[in-house]
């Protein structure tokens, strides 16, 4: 059998990493109720048990890039695929809880050594002008695993029991497996000049898309920690019909998130993040102002697609800022998005909490959605 061309293995290889660490991160979320009662934990245990993912991608987020950076990308990518696979295993067969939490904390170390390596290797593999479709369908692929982990998980544990999610999460890593073994292409350090992180953070573009890149995973984290009270309280939707709401706006995510990255190889990636920008000034407020659950399903539907424009386009536009400096240190500069999008995650739900009461919820979003506007005045002068 014929290998794919160099290309295509790699996008096949990353799509299907991200695609199945993030299917993995999710099938965890229906399952919290049973191991809350089961282990007898309280809110602040199970808070610990699905934060510490959060926690350990940060702290293994720079070690992961210096690595990438210095042994190539295929070497981390391997070792992140050992730890998926013995956490995936932990999952199915403890019943304690120090062991859970141990187990997430790894998963997010082995998800840093998924992410970075395989953005860093899309950057190698595509030249600028089809890099942004390329790493939109990767994150295409991610979205997808967000989509379909929750309902699976939740199907499997109701119908063949609790371990059936991670014994099917199991066969999704020998899968993946098989891709990072047989497609992965041999690579060494990368080439050309090391670029320090100080020397990273002093490029006002790589600075400006970091900043895009927490604006928006802060877009999804306000609608998160808001939204789904919002929905109950003043038109009466029940948890399927608030999950299908964002599932939604997940979906027209994914469908978006290659096109925007195409989009942003053709006409720049700087106008294409002004574009969104623009879309979230009138749209983020729109949710909770709607009188009909249809509209908050389109007006979703549309923030999906705004994320797209957001987001798309930030990692292959720092990529083109390593690539004009003479080097190909791409973990190490998309370090710094990975820490952007996690800040965004974290500030979003307490600057949204603390604007809803003391404002109430639509002049926070009204003023959340002006906040995007005003970060148009960052993308001034910067090259994309």
């Amino acid at each position: 059998m014929r290998r794919p061309a160099p290309p295509t293995a790699a996008l096949l290889v990353t799509a299907l990493a991200f695609h199945v660490d993030m299917l993995l991160y999710y099938l965890l979320v229906p399952l919290l109720p049973r191991y809350a009662r089961d282990l007898h934990l309280n809110q602040m245990e199970v808070g610990i048990l699905f934060g510490s993912y959060a926690v350990a991608l940060l702290l293994a987020t720079f070690p992961v890039a210096v690595l990438t950076d210095r042994f190539g990308r295929r070497a981390p990518m391997l070792w992140g695929l050992a730890g998926l696979g013995i956490t995936t295993l932990v999952f199915a067969m403890s019943r304690q809880y120090w062991l859970l939490v141990l187990a997430r904390f790894l998963q997010g170390v082995a998800g840093a050594a998924t992410w970075l390596p395989g953005m860093a290797l899309l950057a190698d593999t595509f030249p600028s002008e089809s890099r942004g479709k390329a790493m939109g369908t990767a994150f295409a692929a991610a979205n997808l695993g967000v989509l379909i982990g929750p309902p699976l998980s939740g199907f499997l544990d109701q119908h063949a029991g609790p371990t059936a999610p991670f014994v099917l999460g199991a066969g999704l890593v020998a899968l993946d497996a098989a891709g990072r073994a047989f497609l992965l292409p041999e690579t060494g350090s990368g080439q050309g000049l090391k670029l320090p992180f100080r020397q990273l953070l002093s490029n006002a573009t790589i600075r400006a898309f970091a900043g895009a890149m927490a604006l928006g995973s802060c877009l999804w984290a306000l609608l998160e920690s808001t939204l789904p009270l919002d929905l109950d309280r003043r038109l009466g939707q029940s948890a399927t019909q608030i999950g299908l709401c964002f599932a939604a706006a997940a979906l027209a995510h994914t469908f978006t998130s290659p096109l925007m990255g195409a989009l942003s190889d053709r006409i720049g990636r700087v106008r294409v993040l002004r574009m969104g920008l623009v879309l979230a000034v009138f749209l983020l407020p729109l949710p909770v102002l709607l009188p009909r659950p249809w509209m908050v399903v389109v007006a979703m539907m549309g923030l999906g697609a705004t994320a797209s424009f957001i987001m798309s386009p930030c990692s292959p536009a720092v990529a083109d800022q390593v690539e004009r400096q003479g080097s190909q240190s791409f973990a190490s500069a998309f370090s710094i998005l990975n820490l952007a999008y996690s800040v965004g995650l974290m500030v979003g739900p307490l600057v949204g909490g603390a604007l809803v009461q003391g404002l109430g919820l639509p002049v926070a979003m009204g003023l959340s959605g002006l906040g995007f506007g005003v970060y148009l005045l960052a993308t001034r002068g910067i090259r994309s």
